[in-house]
Parts: C-alpha cells; structure tokens; sequence
C-alpha cells in the first residue's frame, strides 16, 4: 500500500477560508500532501478584519497534535498563530516528544488588516522557546522588526537580519519583503544548516488579495519538505507557489477587504 506524505497544521480557523487553517489545508492538498490539523483558536474573521478570537483549551490542543502524531504521525509539522505563552510551550512540550525534524513556524502576530493576534506577553516567550526549536522560521518585516527589536530600513538590510534571526544558526530564515516598497520583491532565505543566502525575487503585484499570504507560503514550505525535497529547493518551490497564487487570485473578487489568493490555479481558473 502506498503512504500519503503527511502535514500537520497547528493554527487558528479561518471562517471565510483564505487564512489559517483553510489556507494550510488547501496549500497542503495543493502541493501534494495529506492535510491534518490542530485547532488552537477560532478566529471570527473575514477579508475586512478580525472581530474577536476564541481560544481552544491549551489540554485540547495538546490532544488533538497526539491524536494526530500517536496514529498517522506527520512528515512535516505547520505552526501558525499561537496566541499565549501558555499554548506556545505546550505545542513545543508536544512536539518534542516525537521525532519530527521538519517543523515551519510562521512567527504570525498581526493579520493582513492590521489586527493583533498574539498577547504582548507570548512574544518572549515564542522568541525564546519555540523559534530555536524549529527548522525554518518565515517571519514578514513587521514580525522580524519585532523578534529582532529594531526597524529594517530597506532591501539590503534583510541579509543581515535573517542572519541575525537565526539566533546563531540554529534555525533557518526566510525573511519576507512584501512590506517594503521596492519595486522588485526580493525575499531572502538564510539557511543556516549550509550558512548560505538565497535572494527568491519575483514581480510585485498590484493586488489587494493577499489575505493569507504568509499562512500559505510556510505551509507550502512545509509541504515540500514533507516530500524530501532539500531546504533550499523546499524554499524555491513554495515561492514560486505563492508567487503563482497571488497572480491568479488578483484575477478575482471575494468580499470587501483583502481577498485570498488562489490555492488551486493549478487545477482550474
């Protein structure tokens, strides 16, 4: 019998299907791999904004990533919002006991509208305990100015600051540039595992359906680790997955804000 490649995602639910978990699943199933999920949030959200998060008892979350790891188990492991220094510790307390070397955090603490998803208190905590334990870490400017406590200036200063975020080469970083304002996107990958820099540019794109961006490029890093490929070549692929998502989903229009990108260009249009 043949054996799915399996990826876990452990992040918050998005009802209007652009962000989160809808997102990872789609990405998962997209890039070729078998979805599973860990609920640690329900999010009342749409394209305009976030109204409230519901937090799911940090012991369920807990068991729903054993539920998943002790019967299917997982070849890459997704990690979206987590909204608590609480929950942080217990996912990586949870993790550790499984031996799961592909694990992609997207440090997420703001979403696309500019609404807070992560306690003030939880930024330490994430900085020092679940960053280190990860394989890639894929933070935006906003995310790495606060895990690094300064302002990145421009396109030249992401070099330095991935390095600077791998906390001494224990983690690789793909540092993202959509927040700047260059006219070339230039996203920097530091693999730490081989001490190279990587420059992934692409067009930037006149688009307001970029909801879900980050949430889909870390899992379809995920996805392609979870099939072998390499770091760097993992890296390549998810940014020509999202580089050919957002074209597509520029193409249409769903709802009033920030609309999703499209997961299944692949498939129809």
């Amino acid at each position: 019998m043949r054996k799915y490649k399996v990826a876990l995602s452990i992040a918050g639910s998005d009802p209007s299907g652009g962000a989160g978990l809808q997102a990872d699943l789609k990405t998962f199933s997209a890039c070729g791999c078998y979805g599973a999920t860990a609920v640690v949030a329900v999010v009342d959200e749409n394209t305009a904004g976030v109204t409230g998060v519901h937090p799911v008892p940090v012991n369920f979350v807990v068991g729903q990533i054993r539920s998943v790891m002790d019967d299917i188990g997982a070849d890459a492991v997704k990690i979206g919002m987590l909204h608590s220094s609480e929950l942080i510790v217990a996912v990586r307390e949870t993790l550790g006991r499984y031996d799961t070397r592909n694990i992609v955090l997207d440090p997420v603490m703001v979403a696309t509208s500019g609404d807070p998803l992560l306690e003030e208190d939880a930024v330490g905590t994430l900085k020092n305990v679940l960053v280190p334990f990860a394989r890639v870490i894929t933070p935006n400017i906003p995310e790495a100015e606060i895990l690094l406590g300064e302002r990145i200036q421009s396109q030249d200063d992401l070099p330095e600051c991935a390095r600077m975020l791998s906390q001494d080469g224990k983690v690789s970083v793909l540092l993202k540039a959509g927040h700047l304002s260059d006219e070339k996107l230039v996203d920097v990958f530091y693999n730490a595992e081989t001490d190279e820099i990587l420059k992934l540019e692409s067009r930037r794109l006149d688009t307001k359906n970029t909801h879900g961006t980050g949430c889909t490029l870390s899992s379809a890093v995920a996805s392609f680790l979870a099939r072998g490929y390499s770091l760097n070549d993992a890296v390549r692929s998810a940014k020509d997955y999202i580089t050919r998502a957002i074209e597509a989903g520029a193409r249409y229009e769903i709802g009033h804000g920030h609309g999703p990108v499209h997961h299944f260009f692949n498939f129809w249009d």
